[in-house]
């Protein structure tokens, strides 16, 4: 039996954006033999991402044009490029030829600036979800929503469901659940409250009131940018 091609995952890195976003998926992926990930950008080098931590970007958008897979992660970073030509015409070209187009959280965002999103289901972090009609697109309340090769995740940690579903798809569902097993991913938050369902109105709230002192990028950064 011949062995799998090898697959080109393509991850764009920039300033600002949130780690975990596209660690999230790049753990389940990468466990794939016939997977090779790149961390791609406007240049090569070190890229520092929110929370003290940097990143290698290996390849420039030029030098990366059709990747197999496309991961789109969010973050604070998202704001500044919802207008980057570099960036956005790059997606918009990729997606032509890609297998799987994806994001997570407000990366959604950066998939809805090329004009991927529109007239697709999709779902992107909880504070974000009105915006995403305004890419004409139907916002789905879900960790992980995929619409032909356009599969979008929820906030964050969704990443991690939405690699697991890449997997499945570029392999099968046995070897998925394989590396969930390696992965030992079998959450059990200590609280129930990683929703705004299961958090309630106070932990909203609160959660609101902390992005707009803290994060106003998250909470507004599609609207803002759209308005202008």
């Amino acid at each position: 039996m011949a062995a799998p091609r090898m697959l080109q995952v393509a991850i764009p890195i920039f300033k600002d954006v949130t780690a975990l976003d596209f660690v999230g998926p790049y753990e389940p992926l990468h466990a794939l033999p016939n997977v090779n990930v790149v961390f791609v950008s406007h240049s090569k080098g070190l890229c520092d991402a929110d929370q003290a931590l940097s990143f290698q970007a290996t390849a420039t958008f030029d030098e990366i044009p059709s990747p197999d897979i496309i991961i789109v992660p969010g973050g604070k970073g998202t704001n500044a490029l919802m207008t980057d030509k570099p960036l956005i015409n790059w997606l918009r070209k990729a997606h032509e030829t890609s297998m799987y187009t994806t994001s997570v959280c407000t990366g959604s965002m950066l998939l809805g600036a090329a004009g991927i999103l529109k007239g697709l289901e999709a779902t992107t972090h909880w504070m974000l979800m009105e915006t995403l009609p305004k890419f004409a697109a139907k916002p789905v309340k879900s960790r992980v929503v995929q619409q032909g090769k356009v599969i979008t995740a929820a906030g964050v940690s969704a990443g991690i469901d939405m690699g697991l579903k890449l997997v499945a798809l570029l392999s099968d569902e046995k070897t998925a659940k394989v590396v969930q097993l390696l992965l030992e991913y079998d959450p059990q938050p200590p609280f129930s409250c990683g929703s705004p369902a299961t958090a309630g109105p106070e932990l909203v709230a609160i959660a609101l009131a902390l992005a707009e002192k803290n994060m106003p990028e998250l909470k507004h950064e599609g609207a803002a940018i759209l308005e202008n």
